[in-house]
Parts: C-alpha cells; sequence; structure tokens
C-alpha cells in the first residue's frame, strides 16, 4: 500500500523531505499506529541497506549539481553521497528506536489535521490522507 509522507521541523518554512510516497507491505485499511510506525521504519532501513557501499582507494571531492545545492542548503544538510560507516542498519533496533522516540515526545504524527497521540490509535487508510511528521526540538536555555 501507498502513503503519502512529508518531515517537517518546527520553525522552518520550507519541509526537511517534501511529500513523497512510501510503498509499506500492508494491505489492510486500518491499521494502528505503531505499526505503522514499524512498517515504516522496515521501509527505510530495507531502502537504506539495499544501497552500494563503495569503498574508494582514493579520496577525491565530489561536487553536487549546481541546482541542487540550493535544496541541500536550505533543509541544513550538505551531503556529498558518500557513505562512511559499511555497517548495516538493524531493523528491530531501528523499530525499538522509532516508538521510544515517538513516546519521549521526540516527533509529533499527523494524519491531515488530526495529531495521533497514542501507539493504540487506529487509523484508516483508506482515506488516503497524507502523513505528517514533525521533529520536535527541545529548547537550550540556561539554570534559573
Amino acid at each position: 500500500m501507498d502513503i503519502k509522507v512529508t518531515v517537517k521541523q518546527l520553525g522552518r518554512k520550507h519541509p526537511v523531505l517534501s511529500e513523497q510516497k512510501i510503498e509499506i507491505a500492508y494491505e489492510d485499511s486500518v491499521i494502528s499506529l505503531e505499526n505503522l510506525l514499524k512498517l515504516i521504519v522496515e521501509q527505510q532501513v530495507a531502502e537504506f541497506n539495499a544501497k552500494s557501499f563503495d569503498v574508494e582507494d582514493e579520496d577525491f571531492p565530489k561536487n553536487p549539481a549546481y541546482n541542487y545545492l540550493n535544496i541541500l542548503t536550505d533543509t541544513g544538510k550538505v551531503g556529498f553521497g558518500s557513505i562512511y560507516n559499511l555497517k548495516k542498519a538493524d531493523v528491530q533496533k531501528a523499530k525499538d528506536n522509532a516508538i521510544q522516540a515517538f513516546e519521549d515526545g521526540m516527533f509529533a504524527v499527523f494524519y491531515h489535521d488530526e495529531q495521533l497521540e497514542s501507539l493504540d490509535q487506529t487509523i484508516d487508510l483508506n482515506l488516503q490522507h497524507p502523513f505528517t511528521f514533525i521533529r520536535l526540538a527541545f529548547l537550550a536555555g540556561s539554570y534559573w
């Protein structure tokens, strides 16, 4: 089943990831938030692990295309396509981390205009509304 996902960060005008379609391995029309998060993480880890890890003997500069540079700087992360950590991601660890991060309030999930606040909350995927993930940041301050 295809779902639409947008990733945003508070305080930014443009989304970190604009709306993109993600195919999850689920056929039913109703799903709990916990299962949805696990399926999205599973898909993302499989996509990450499928990337080829090219080990290069020589380090040389890689310049992004001119029109792509503005997109990279707008998101706040400029990368050049190199992966330096050759370890594959662990699916179960990633699922546990995502669930723990949601429980700790590290990100919020919205389905259409409704915030999903509980992992047990059910979602009707037949409506085909986009999901919005908002990464929350803690405020830095001094001691009182």
